[in-house]
């Protein structure tokens, strides 16, 4: 997928239809739709309900929390009316409000789902360190004051790859059966003032990756030495934990599926880093037997059925 290219607008889009979201979750509380708030969920089904003149009900690759940002969110949906490629797309966004947009429509096979056939999900966590605050970029980053040494957060964060009990770093109403996560790869980079953490796993915690970075940064700071991170992993104990970092950090960058999908690549966001030209699916897999056995995993359209949702 190039950064530019013309909508089809005749051949109509039937079936299972997968989209590309990007989102500001600023005021948003979180993305699944609520009766009492504001959500992206909400917004989304709202919008294509009104394009197909019929009830749309998304299944979302995850759910992000209030204030957390999206560029490349993956939902899909079983699309009640046939609708052209620049019809479902220019005519979501026509009813969207401005802090959501559909990037990219595809059709699918009956057996995709975006949460439960995704193979990975990544995220990065920006923070501004500079003395002054930040303004134009106060909603999309977290700021620190202090001096970080991003190199002794990226030797810290490396104690975090690999299969780990996280429970040192879900929040205390985290509702997941299980604190057992795989992360394939966590760095922590620099540039100018922007420090990144770059993290990518299986699945993620409630708060986990925002405890995560909350720990980092105390590392970068010189409050705690580069054992902090792997001495937390073992006390399971969230208690004993670090703060939670500001939710205007976090963005979700990627989701990643099995290649039979051929999914429309893109550069990762968000376009603060732009500049690095790292493109959507560069990083390979690890070869492990939670990834292999996801692959194989095949999903009807009886998988969206709200029951199933635990899987």
């Amino acid at each position: 997928m190039t950064l530019f290219y013309h909508f089809d607008e005749t051949q109509p889009l039937k079936g299972r239809l997968a989209m590309g979201i990007e989102y500001d979750g600023s005021r948003f509380c979180g993305f699944q739709r609520l009766k009492h708030a504001a959500s992206v969920q909400g917004a989304l089904e709202d919008a294509l309900t009104k394009v197909a003149n019929a009830p749309v009900q998304i299944h979302a690759s995850g759910r992000t929390d209030s204030g957390v940002h999206a560029t490349r969110q993956i939902i899909h949906f079983d699309a009640p009316a046939e609708r052209s490629e620049k019809a479902w797309i220019f005519g979501a966004n026509t009813n969207l409000p401005r802090d959501v947009a559909v990037r990219w429509i595809k059709p699918v096979s009956d057996d995709f789902h975006s949460r439960l056939g995704a193979l990975g999900r990544r995220y990065r966590y920006l923070v501004l360190n500079q003395i002054s605050r930040p303004v134009l970029e106060r909603n999309n980053v977290t700021w620190c004051r202090d001096p970080l040494d991003a190199d002794a957060m990226h030797r810290a964060a490396q104690a975090l790859v690999g299969e780990h009990d996280f429970t040192s770093f879900r929040a205390a109403g985290c509702q997941s059966k299980t604190p057992w996560r795989q992360m394939h790869f966590v760095d922590v980079k620099r540039y100018g003032p922007l420090v990144m953490i770059d993290i990518q796993g299986n699945a993620f915690l409630h708060h986990m990756i925002r405890n995560i970075a909350g720990a980092l940064i105390s590392v970068g700071r010189g409050a705690q030495d580069e054992g902090y991170i792997e001495r937390l992993l073992a006390l399971r104990n969230r208690k004993l934990g670090d703060v939670t970092a500001s939710a205007s950090g976090l963005h979700f960058v990627d989701s990643l599926y099995d290649e039979r999908f051929d999914l429309p690549k893109e550069p990762l966001g968000p376009n603060l880093l732009a500049f690095t030209g790292e493109w959507t699916g560069e990083r390979a897999l690890p070869d492990s037997p939670r990834v292999a056995a996801r692959r194989k995993l095949t999903f009807t359209k009886k998988a969206s059925d709200p029951a199933q949702e635990s899987l």
